[in-house]
């Protein structure tokens, strides 16, 4: 324990030990998901997937039957929606990462296995980390980074409970939190310590963890997104007739309906940008209590209302009929840049009052 900084050193160095054993435990589940992907493409029903994503509007789509060894798992039918872009065509929700198959299932199973273990690990990291100082484990960028991916996989988790059809997450969250970890261990890594003066206050427990879940979702919206823009091209080329590539055929065929991504991420970004407002307000109120006036144009405080116009700019486009699907998709993922830029370059490249990088 070293009492001069008020830091216990074994906490600390067990919280270390916590994240990189967590960082490998996620490798694995990184692994398993890719072997997910390639069992899933080689299976009947991967192979099929195609032609189930072409199914006409209000066509019903067949089960499809694989077998092996003298059994036989059946892939429940694709719910089909309408797409919500348009609402010119409908099309079904492809089979997933597994594409049906039993050992493209298996390796999915296992991967989220390995996720939920990794991050039981990796919130005893961060435990740990808070124990080692008495206070939140989110006081400079390395804090902020590990609490964040934690965050992320919790979203993650959490929707499966809720038996959302989200484990094509698995590939793109775990990639995502090694990377993210893997900054924080190098770049961003700052030794266990007391806070400065300014963060001595129980908004730091309210104003900077509900900051942490709302990047979190955001970050989940965002991957959907991205996913949404590459199966809408996918689909546009089917309807005109066209072939789509061994990659679309392979990866993107398998993914849910640019329908379901859109309405999943628009849903997320919206249940989330009240909180964002609320978390913005706590600042101000914070920053009232701190350095005497509630608001006054620091680099952080700039940003994060930035990031605040960026979404409700996207939800006013929602609600508009000339900026629904990929207009407005475009808009989320710039809303998401600027939520990045705060996260990461105001902290680390710009001076200001929120200056806590520890880097």
């Amino acid at each position: 324990m070293n009492l001069a900084a008020g830091t216990n050193e074994t906490l600390a160095h067990t919280s270390n030990v916590l994240i990189y054993s967590a960082m490998a435990v996620y490798l694995l589940a990184f692994f398993a998901s890719i072997l997910e992907w390639i069992f899933g493409s080689r299976s009947k029903v991967g192979r099929t997937a195609q032609a189930a994503g072409a199914t006409s509007a209000g066509a019903a789509a067949p089960a499809v039957a694989v077998r092996k060894g003298g059994s036989t798992a059946v892939l429940e039918r694709p719910e089909v929606v309408t797409r919500a872009a348009s609402g010119s065509r409908d099309v079904p929700d492809g089979p997933g990462a597994a594409g049906g198959s039993e050992k493209g299932d298996i390796w999915g199973r296992i991967s989220v296995s390995f996720i939920v273990l990794a991050f039981l690990i990796h919130v005893g990291g961060v435990l740990s980390r808070a124990l080692s100082v008495r206070r939140a484990p989110w006081g400079n960028m390395y804090e902020f980074s590990i609490t964040f991916s934690a965050v992320a996989v919790a979203v993650f988790l959490g929707l499966m409970l809720a038996k959302k059809n989200v484990r094509w997450l698995t590939l793109p969250l775990t990639l995502t939190v090694l990377l993210d970890l893997g900054l924080a261990t190098t770049v961003l890594y700052t030794a266990s310590d007391q806070l400065v003066p300014a963060l001595h206050s129980y908004w730091l427990w309210i104003h900077v963890s509900t900051a942490i879940f709302c990047g979190a979702a955001f970050y989940v919206a965002a991957v959907a997104t991205i996913l949404y823009l590459f199966r809408d091209h996918y689909e546009a080329k089917i309807a005109a007739g066209g072939t789509p590539g061994k990659f679309a055929q392979s990866v993107l065929s398998r993914l849910p309906a640019a329908a379901s991504l859109d309405k999943f991420s628009y849903r997320i970004n919206a249940a989330i940008f009240p909180l964002w407002t609320f978390t913005i307000i706590a600042g101000a109120i914070w920053a009232g209590d701190a350095w005497g006036r509630y608001w006054g144009w620091d680099p952080k405080e700039t940003w994060s209302f930035i990031t605040w116009v960026a979404y409700a700019m996207y939800l006013h486009a929602r609600a508009t009929a000339g900026w629904k699907g990929r207009k407005a998709a475009y808009l989320a993922l710039l809303a998401f840049a600027c939520w990045l830029f705060n996260y990461y370059g105001v902290n680390i490249f710009v001076t200001g009052k929120h200056s806590y990088a520890g880097v």
